[in-house]
């Protein structure tokens, strides 16, 4: 199965627009079509950011959101710090990949990222979703 890291944009976005990419990629990830795997330092960037005012997102979503990423996500502990983007949140990311061997990291801000870290290929949500499609459509011919 295919091992991902979201990075939270891709939550915030999928928590706003039900209709884009990145709520079809969390989807897919939620009805365990992809295995997800996160770092402590992770989710509670993903609740805190969630919980901004600016987003209005009522509690009960976001406890429930994070409540099924718990549920369905495997934790991981990185063994390194990593120092690639400029952005140091965005360093977690890498970790987490790195330390999960996950083969995709998902964003929507792929510029603050390598093209690949490791064996991890660094991806927007669009072309996850389209990866992952294809690679259904590969085991049902």
């Amino acid at each position: 199965m295919i091992g991902i890291v979201l990075d939270t944009n891709v939550i915030v976005s999928a928590a706003l627009t039900r209709g884009g990419a990145e709520a079809y990629a969390l989807d897919l990830v939620l009805a365990r079509k992809a295995v997800m795997f996160l770092t402590e330092e992770i989710l509670a960037e993903y609740e805190g950011v969630l919980r901004r005012p600016k987003f209005r997102l009522a509690p009960k979503i976001v406890d429930g959101l994070l409540g099924r990423i718990t549920e369905i996500a495997v934790a991981v502990r990185p063994s390194r710090l990593v120092h690639a983007s400029r952005h140091e949140d965005d360093n977690r990311f890498l970790e987490c990949a790195e330390a999960s061997a996950a083969h995709y990291l998902v964003t929507g801000n792929r510029r603050h990222f390598p093209t690949s870290w490791k064996t991890t290929r660094i991806v927007s949500a669009r072309e996850f979703v389209e990866l992952l499609i294809d690679a259904e459509r590969g085991r049902q011919t």
